[in-house]
């Protein structure tokens, strides 16, 4: 990709907004569903969104990074879309992430 940094990152910050944006409308898609099929989920990206401000020394509470990512605080988001994992789920998750999530 020949573009500059400031354009890479313009893109990036894009891409990154559409993904969150998408992971808003789709409330019927569960984390452990994610965890099991993409190896990340909801929380892992409010983590590196974390991470990235920590990084760069700027203030950002867990809470804050993920009502970012969820559009609501997170124990709104889990109460109203959040379901039961299954048995299966649950095994599936033991499979793909051994030392849990």
């Amino acid at each position: 990709m020949a573009i500059d940094d400031k354009t890479r990152t313009e893109l990036e910050a894009a891409a990154f907004r559409r993904l969150v944006d998408h992971l808003k409308t789709r409330t019927d898609v569960q984390n452990i569903d994610l965890m099991n099929l993409a190896g990340f989920c909801r929380n892992c990206l409010s983590n590196w969104l974390k991470d990235a401000a920590d990084a760069q020394g700027v203030a950002l509470s867990k809470d804050e990074s993920r009502e970012a990512v969820y559009g609501m605080p997170y124990e709104a988001w889990k109460a109203k879309y959040q379901g039961t994992a299954s048995p299966e789920q649950l095994e599936a998750m033991k499979k793909v992430h051994p030392h849990n999530h």
